[in-house]
This record gives structure tokens, sequence and C-alpha cells, in this order.
């Protein structure tokens, strides 16, 4: 469980939450997700019981950042809790997050609708609250994605709209022992994503992000240029909608830093969630030569990943620090004014 490199950290930042789980891991215990919280004594073994300004916080951020990352990548995601009143804004946690000393990841070619909010802050995904988000790791749908992701709770709401989480590497493991030919024939094919975009952000829709958006352009000229670059093939039809198909990407890939395979890829998510009126989800997503899959291998793959998974309702001031190779995420249904943030890191 990492508890020497938690020593190191600060001798009694230490927390838990009653949905954590814990599993067995090449010999080792993780704990999922690790929750770190403030406590008697902070690195400088000094007497705290909270942090007194956001300064104070990203500092600290900053001289553990290489033990923080290390740690996300051992235990899939961090939970830093009862930060209280330092991390209160966007810019607080754009702040915070900057201090991880991490590059910024652009998000070009995401489905999601986003809106900027301050420097490397935007929202999570603005779909409707009554829509559920399957499981998917950030932009596995892309060439390149992003390596850290970040999570903000600027306001819980009011029921459900947990943002839940789950080990790729046993998602992975668990789905190549019910379903063997299924997995290898992934392996083998790999896959391609089809999408249908509208012009302009469609806010009704999971997938809703438009064309200009996603490629942060104003012109078709541009947006096949972008396209193009990110490896995409793009027919345009009646009324500026654009459709959008992948080159063939992997469905697994092994983590470069560890050698352990993980689940990486959208497929549920695409096969089971990405629907509007311009797009059938069971269209979204074939095998890299265009043959469709099975819909109940699908929903049992679902079923794998919803049993092995951790979700906790938010609180007002969580950051949730999440390795994107280790770790996939989804959004709970929910009522009230959730506002969570997220920003992206390579």
């Amino acid at each position: 469980m990492a508890s020497s490199a938690l020593a190191n950290l600060a001798p009694a930042i230490a927390g838990h939450v009653s949905t954590q789980k814990r599993f067995n891991i090449d010999k080792d215990e993780v704990t999922f997700p690790l929750v770190l919280t403030p406590g008697p004594g902070d690195v400088a073994s000094q007497s705290v019981t909270c942090f007194q300004s956001t300064d104070g916080v990203a500092d600290w951020v900053t001289r553990n950042q290489k033990i923080l990352v290390q740690l996300a990548q051992t235990h899939g995601a961090i939970l830093l809790r009862g930060f209280c009143p330092p991390v209160a804004t966007a810019a607080d946690f754009d702040t915070v997050g900057k201090a991880l000393g991490l590059a910024e990841f652009p998000y070009i070619g995401g489905a999601a609708p986003r809106s900027v909010i301050t420097g490397s802050v935007f929202t999570a995904n603005e779909s409707p609250a009554d829509q559920l988000i399957p499981f998917h790791h950030e932009m596995a749908q892309s060439k390149t994605h992003p390596g850290t992701l970040l999570f903000y709770c600027m306001q819980p709401p009011d029921t459900g709209g947990e943002t839940p989480i789950v080990l790729s590497n046993l998602v992975y493991t668990r789905i190549k022992d019910r379903f063997p030919g299924f997995v290898q024939e992934l392996e083998e094919k790999g896959v391609r994503y089809v999408r249908v975009l509208s012009k302009e952000d469609d806010p009704t829709s999971a997938i809703g992000r438009g064309w200009k958006s996603t490629f942060a352009v104003e012109t078709k000229q541009d947006a096949e240029r972008v396209s193009s670059e990110l490896g995409m093939q793009v027919q345009w039809l009646d009324q500026d909608l654009l459709r959008t198909t992948t080159a063939v990407i992997p469905a697994v890939k092994q983590d470069p830093r560890t050698g352990k395979t993980s689940w990486f890829n959208s497929i549920v998510a695409a096969f089971t969630g990405w629907k509007d009126v311009r797009n059938d989800s069971h269209k979204a997503v074939v095998f890299g030569d265009g043959s469709s899959m099975n819909a109940e291998i699908l929903a049992e793959c679902r079923g794998i990943m919803d049993e092995l998974a951790v979700a906790f309702p938010w609180e007002r001031g969580d950051i949730l620090v999440v390795d994107n190779w280790v770790t996939m995420h989804s959004r709970k249904s929910f009522t009230g004014g959730r506002l969570i943030y997220a920003s992206l890191w390579k």
C-alpha cells in the first residue's frame, strides 16, 4: 500500500471513506482509492488542523508532487478530502492542479460537452442529469490521451451524481477470463469509433459536443484538417452534420510504466451511451474490420465493471486525482445542482 511513501508524504494525513475497496494485486494489498486528509502533522512535522491558504495547499502538493503521482499510479486514484476553506473556487483548483508539475493536455477530439471556467479548468461532462455516463478511459477513442485527470467538487448534488471508478487491469483480467475469444478478437482487430457531430454543442446529449468545439475550429476546412491530424475519416452530411470514423485503435493497452494490461477503451460507453438524435449507439463502435460487437457480451462486461467499481458521495472541496492509464471512470445520474470541475494533464 506504499506505506513508506505515505510516511514520507506526511506523518498523519491518511483517512478513509466507507466505500473504499482493497484488492490483492501482485501480492500487494491496494486500497482503492487512497484517501488523504489533513491531520495533526504536515511534511515539516508542524502541527496543523487545516491549511491556511490555497498557496499553502499548492506548496504542499508541489513539495510532494512526485510521491502523489506515484501513489496515483499505485492506487489508481487519490481522493484529497477535507482540505477545507482554501480550495474553494475554480481558480483555487487550477492553482492546486498546476502544482502537480504536469503539462496540460488539450481537450481536442473528445465527445463530452464542456465549458472552460478558468485556466486549465473546465466543467465535467455537462450531459443531462438523468443520463448515466458509462465507464471509460478519458479520450480512449483518440490517438493520444491524458495521463492524469483531476476532478473537483464545487457543489455536491442533492442525490446521486457519484463518479464511480474502477481499476482497468482488474477489468481486463476478469473479462478475459469470462470471454477469452472476445478479448482475443479485440486484441487482434482493434476497434473503430463512429460519431455524428452537429455544428454547435447540443446540451441535451451526453456526446453533444459539436464539431466546432470538438476540433477547436470555426470552419469546415479546419475541421477536416484537425480531424485528419487525429487520424479520423470524415463525411459531411445534411445540415452541417459531420460523421467521424477513427482509425483502428487498440482496445487494450500496456501501461508503459508497469507493463500491466489495461482495458483501455470506451467500447461499453459507446455501445450503450453514445446515442442521441444523430447517433445509434449500436453503430458507435465496431471491430477494426467493421464487424459488429455482441450486445450480450458487452452487457456482461458492463456488469463486471459495476461489480469491481467504487463510488463515493462527493463532498464540497473534494479533489480526485485519477491515473488515466490505471483507472476508468463514469458518472451516475443525479438530482440538484451538481457542479464538478475537471482538468486534464499529460
